[in-house]
């Protein structure tokens, strides 16, 4: 179904998705630790092999590539959540605990992104996807919806269901819960930070059993 989807694409469209993301993975091998301001420009085109001018007609800003991350990151995570039917707790657990994941192989990609978003203010209108992107991205999924998943829409969604279950506590209303999660989702893995022998995973689990009944 994918191979035969992909010659609905142009070729000219297949090869911009192709150096999108090889721009992006470079981006990604190249952090390891460091945070993306210690990551150089020309290292990232070096190793896809694409051009500065190019790099900034997908990125105009460096930090965009970090905007692209969390847009890929959590839209494999919604068709994860999707797929093995998870909900309440069940769902948030599996998104924290792919974050712990994500810093266990590449800490400065999620440490980058925090700092990035605190300097903004605000949280970043995620970009859509083209179709090309997708078939690359996700050959699996070839009529995924080339809108942007949602954070909050995952976590309201979770909490309300939660409060269904009886999972979330009685005395902790639905939108109070949600704004919970945006703090541990980003507070918790700064203060796990702080306690280099502890793990992330369990720092997530700590703050979660402050709502659960």
């Amino acid at each position: 179904m994918a191979l035969e989807t992909m010659t609905d694409v142009s070729l000219r469209e297949i090869k911009k998705a192709r150096s999108k993301i090889a721009l992006y993975e470079a981006t990604l091998s190249l952090m390891g630790d460091k945070m993306l301001h210690e990551v150089m420009l020309e290292d990232i085109c070096k190793k896809a092999e694409v051009s500065r001018v190019t790099f900034f007609k997908f990125f105009p800003q460096k930090d965009d590539v970090l905007i692209y991350f969390m847009r890929i990151w959590l839209t494999e995570r919604k068709i994860e959540i999707e797929q093995q039917q998870m909900q309440g707790f069940k769902a948030i657990r599996h998104i924290l605990h792919k974050v712990a994941e994500q810093a266990e192989k590449s800490p400065g990609v999620m440490t980058s992104l925090i700092s990035f978003l605190a300097q903004m203010k605000m949280h970043p209108t995620m970009p859509e996807l083209s179709e090309a992107e997708i078939q690359l991205l996700f050959p699996d999924h070839v009529n995924l919806s080339r809108r942007a998943p949602s954070l909050y829409d995952i976590f309201y969604l979770s909490m309300t269901e939660a409060n269904q279950s009886g999972a979330l506590k009685a005395e902790v209303p639905i939108d109070h819960a949600v704004k919970a999660l945006f703090t541990i989702f980003y507070g918790a893995f700064l203060t796990a930070q702080q306690f280099e022998s502890e793990e992330i995973a369990m720092f997530y689990d700590i703050h979660l059993q402050l709502l659960e009944s």
